[in-house]
């Protein structure tokens, strides 16, 4: 039978990211103070050291070299080539459904973004298309993202977890008027750029129960616009794995990013939108820390 991955892995917390002594390299590591919380921490100027790892990617990333670097750059914890199709999670929280006067659903709703709306943390902008500042709609969506360590396929909820690598960060950057005029969203959502994750790829041997989290959004600094817990989910983390595995293959470095809870921009009244030099950051506590992203506009 196969085990949970966290068993087989010798960290907690890994980030990909460019050291400050040597800008043409990228390292894999995990943070030296295991409380910090690296998008804060790098957001307020402050030095985080890393122990670098031997490997070159999350997905194989070997074992401490008893080195460390300070990083200057954190980076999404895969790379775009890694990634493959980004699964999307529709309607997946209560609170998110009865805002938008929908009844629960009774299986999935699923959508794709590309490799290619891989976005980076801050300081790497998170671009708004031309299309998206037409008439102001940008939105933001805050996620839990699962990371797929090992091929899924035909997976049963209870071995679900088994193929968990970690959880991070995700900002499902969302284009209205596109999405709403079509009955399908991976245009509307999957410009370059609209799906950033990071900055921490967080074990499950930290997080053995992922309904445990708290999932905030807040805008430029302390605009709080999403605040629940991932116990709100309408299908958990192993009944969408279990789901998107069935018939599909899900290789390593699959990202699922799980839904939204309620909040969002375009339902609030007075609507709320995503601009050029906005700040967007998604929380999620304990252990994974705050993406930070700040917008721009594109040409």
């Amino acid at each position: 039978m196969l085990r949970k991955v966290a068993a087989d892995v010798p960290w907690k917390r890994l980030v990909r990211f460019v050291p400050r002594a040597d800008p043409s390299k990228v390292l894999i590591g995990q943070p030296q103070d295991d409380n910090v919380d690296v998008g804060i921490a790098l957001r307020r100027g402050l030095d985080v050291p890393v122990s670098v790892f031997s490997g070159s990617s999350v997905l194989s990333p070997g074992r401490d070299t008893g080195t460390s670097a300070v990083v200057d750059r954190v980076l999404s914890p895969l790379a775009m080539s890694e990634v493959g199709t980004i699964r999307c999670i529709g309607l997946n929280y209560k609170q998110h459904a009865a805002e938008v006067n929908m009844t629960l659903p009774t299986v999935p709703t699923v959508f794709m973004k590309p490799n290619t709306s891989l976005g980076d943390p801050w300081p790497a902008p998170t671009i708004l298309p031309r299309l998206t500042q037409q008439d102001d709609c940008g939105d933001y969506e805050a996620e839990l993202a699962v990371v797929i360590g090992r091929a899924a396929k035909n997976v049963s909820q209870a071995d679900a977890m088994d193929y968990v690598l970690g959880y991070t960060a995700c900002d499902d950057v969302s284009s209205r008027t596109a999405q709403f005029a079509q009955s399908q969203w991976c245009f509307s959502k999957g410009f370059d750029g609209a799906c950033p994750i990071g900055p921490a790829l967080v074990s499950p041997s930290l997080i053995p129960d992922p309904s445990k989290l708290h999932l905030r959004g807040l805008k430029n600094g302390n605009q709080v616009l999403q605040d629940c817990g991932t116990d709100d989910l309408i299908f958990p983390i192993p009944a969408l794995i279990s789901f998107l595995s069935q018939g599909t293959t899900l290789p390593p470095g699959t990202v699922i990013i799980t839904g939204t809870p309620a909040g969002v921009g375009v339902v609030r009244k007075p609507k709320v939108t995503i601009r050029h030099g906005d700040e967007f950051h998604v929380e999620i506590l304990p252990y994974i820390g705050t993406l930070v992203n700040i917008f721009e506009n594109g040409e």
